[in-house]
């Protein structure tokens, strides 16, 4: 909890896990919430659920109140020690490889030998490399821990565990994080308990789209041709990424094999009757899967990925896009929607990660998922021209509501990402077109299939929120809310603004158009 430690695939050498380490999460969203004045009744309430779950579990008033007040201003601590994550997006710059020896050189404040070895399945030594992705926030929180009370420090840790298991505690416990998160998120009410026991289990226990995925990279390459801002060698290596990635659609193999799913499982008790022993059990099954993978090789095949989950991901270190079986149902995608609802839907979803390899960090790794830098710096100076241009438009909205403005630097990979992959879809469907005809129109709607494509992107991204959710998301998610995700990539296109008619100089049809890919 004061430092976030895994093993994983290591950025310059994607084929060999190694350990890493970075600045940790915190109990609020962003630290934002930690350091703004506006957010004080966030931080209170913050407090007030402390105090609640310290009573629940036994302690005096006054004792609570005292203990988490330090609690509380020590996180405060942790919080300004930490980047905010709108400059965490370039990674080769964040990225250190060093032995312990060294970062215990350059850290000598924490004992970081003693620290890895208490947890660590596998013994290491002081030449065991580690990765680091924020030395300075290491540097201030290790001097931070030498002038802090250890009782503070422990009661931090104790709280961030207890905070974690406090959603499968009883019905009191329940009622006080009601209580945090109507403040904070503005929740009326708690989902019903068995919803939430059916989400754990896809997500925690669960392991006609290709030929989209082979159509859309095919536009990709084909916009990648007509750009006029990289240079001749940097494509043809471009391209030589977007046709390495691998396609990982629906669930993987071991799924259709029970045995196989047994031996997945085999090391993980799970009791009817013995709820939150059952959860302690399943996050120490988590935790020792990874470290093991310690000293091993990178099983790039391996599914990382759950097939309820209602995503898709891109992953870097692998080259790969995924798209499992919980996002290939409406309104993303199904076999009787016409081809423009599902080139709308989950067409933009697959070019929205294939463009995820190239966006602002996608672009620091090379096909075979290695930090390193395969484009030139004129090439990278106009892709950071036109990611500029991306960064002013979206900093420049404001979500009606709660009149705040998007964080354009923070947000700008997934925007670079909808406006690549909405081009890329459209261009695929028009082929389609062009290939098997136009299809029937659907009845009772007068739009053409130009305007049921884009009017299926904007429903996929349809919903509702709370004020309280809003400036959450504003604050700390790298996605926009999705009103924003429909106003930007729509108002950037000229496909659009032709299907609608929208008039030039009209706020769906600015003079002024941002584009990247």
């Amino acid at each position: 909890v004061i430092f976030d430690q895994w093993v994983g695939a290591d950025d310059r050498n994607s084929t060999v896990n190694i350990l890493q380490i970075d600045q940790a999460s915190l109990g609020l969203p962003s630290r934002e919430y930690f350091l703004k004045p506006n957010s004080k009744k966030d931080r209170d309430a913050y407090l007030r659920f402390m105090i609640e779950v310290a009573l629940l579990l036994g302690a005096d008033h006054e004792y609570a109140k005292r203990e988490m007040f330090e609690t509380l201003e020590f996180e405060i601590k942790l919080a300004n020690a930490s980047k905010p994550e709108a400059d965490r997006h370039d990674t080769g710059a964040m990225y250190k490889r060093m032995t312990i020896a060294e970062l215990q050189r350059s850290v000598p404040e924490f004992n970081f030998l003693l620290y890895l070895n208490s947890y660590l399945p596998i013994e290491v030594f002081e030449e065991e490399k580690i990765v680091v992705y924020a030395l300075d926030y290491l540097k201030t929180v290790s001097k931070l821990l030498v002038r802090t009370d250890p009782k503070i420090i422990h009661n931090y840790a104790i709280w961030r565990l207890v905070k974690y298991f406090v959603p499968y505690l009883g019905s009191q416990y329940s009622i006080a994080l009601g209580n945090f998160r109507k403040v904070l998120e503005g929740v009326l009410a708690d989902r019903i308990r068995w919803t939430k026991c059916v989400e754990m289990v896809n997500k925690r226990l669960g392991m006609a789209a290709l030929e989209m995925i082979h159509s859309i990279r095919k536009a990709f390459n084909e916009l990648l041709d007509e750009n006029d801002w990289m240079d001749e060698e940097t494509r043809k290596v471009a391209k030589e990424k977007a046709n390495s990635m691998n396609e990982r659609i629906g669930y993987p193999e071991i799924l259709t094999n029970s045995v196989d799913v047994s031996k997945e499982y085999h090391s993980l008790q799970v009791y009817e009757d013995q709820f939150l022993f059952s959860i302690f059990n399943l996050l120490k099954f988590e935790a020792t899967k990874n470290l093991k993978k310690l000293r091993e090789p990178v099983n790039k095949d391996r599914w990382n990925t759950e097939p309820a989950v209602v995503n898709a991901f891109y992953n870097p270190n692998k080259n790969d896009i995924v798209f499992p079986a919980g996002i290939l149902q409406p309104l993303f995608y199904s076999q009787q929607f016409p081809k423009s609802l599902n080139y709308g839907g989950i067409g933009v979803v697959i070019g929205h990660e294939i463009t995820h390899g190239f966006d602002d960090k996608g672009r620091q790794y090379d096909k075979d998922g290695n930090l390193k830098q395969w484009w030139n710096n004129a090439t990278i100076e106009r892709f950071r021209e036109r990611a500029q241009c991306i960064i002013d438009q979206y900093s420049n909205y404001v979500l009606k509501d709660v009149e705040l403005n998007i964080n354009g630097k923070m947000t700008q990979g997934e925007n670079i990402a909808d406006n690549g992959g909405l081009k890329q879809a459209y261009r695929a469907f028009r082929k389609w077109v062009e290939k098997h005809g136009t299809e029937p129109l659907l009845p009772g709607l007068n739009l053409n299939h130009d305007q049921l494509f884009f009017l299926n992107y904007a429903q996929i991204w349809c919903g509702s929120m709370r004020r309280e959710d809003a400036i959450n998301k504003i604050r700390s998610s790298v996605h926009c809310p999705g009103p924003i995700r429909v106003k930007g990539p729509l108002s950037n296109s000229l496909d659009f603004s032709r299907a609608y008619n929208c008039p030039l100089g009209s706020e769906m049809n600015p003079v002024k158009k941002c584009s990247v890919w």
